[in-house]
Order: C-alpha cells, then structure tokens, then sequence
C-alpha cells in the first residue's frame, strides 16, 4: 500500500533547502521508480518552499520510513516535522482506481 509523506521545513532554514536540493533531486532520480509522485509545498505568491509532499510506492511503513531518512534533506536536518499516512488511491493522472 503507498504511503503519504509530508515534511515541515524547520523555520528560517531556506538556506539549508538551498544547500541540500541537489542531493535532494539526485536521490529522488535514484528512486524515481518508487515515487507515485513528489514535490515542493510553495508559498501563496512565490516559489519559497516549506516542505514537500512525497507519495511513494512501498510495502510497509518500514520502508516509507526509511526511505525519508536517507533523504538529504532530513540529513541534513532541515525538518521539523514528518508525518507518514498509508494512502489508498482513487485517481491518479485521471485514472480511477475504485
């Protein structure tokens, strides 16, 4: 079942995310065949991001886990919070799953 993976970007920390983003999209290229779909939570009305959102194909809680922990940017510590919500889908990229 996939899980739901939403992270909190601790405050003032935009230049940790700056720092850590290209080790951060390395390693989602490395597991792209994981990942449903991922991406920045942006501000109303310009690009600052304050977290990401990560919808990632995995069996158990264990591996959607460990797969946010390997993640440059909580390396390098840049959230201050992650939560993890098994997800079941009913649509994705228009095709229903009902």
């Amino acid at each position: 079942m996939p899980y739901f993976i939403e992270t909190f970007d601790k405050p003032d920390h935009q230049q940790v995310r700056l720092d850590n983003r290209p080790a951060h999209l390395e390693f989602l290229a490395e597991h792209k065949d994981l990942l449903l779909a991922c991406g920045a939570k942006l501000a109303d009305g310009d690009d600052t991001a304050s977290g990401g959102v990560y919808l990632l194909d995995v069996e158990t809680r264990a591996e959607a886990e460990d797969f946010i922990a390997r993640d440059p940017f909580t390396r390098a510590e840049l959230f201050a919070e992650v939560k993890i919500t098994r997800w079941r889908k009913a649509y994705l990229a228009g095709q229903g799953y009902l």
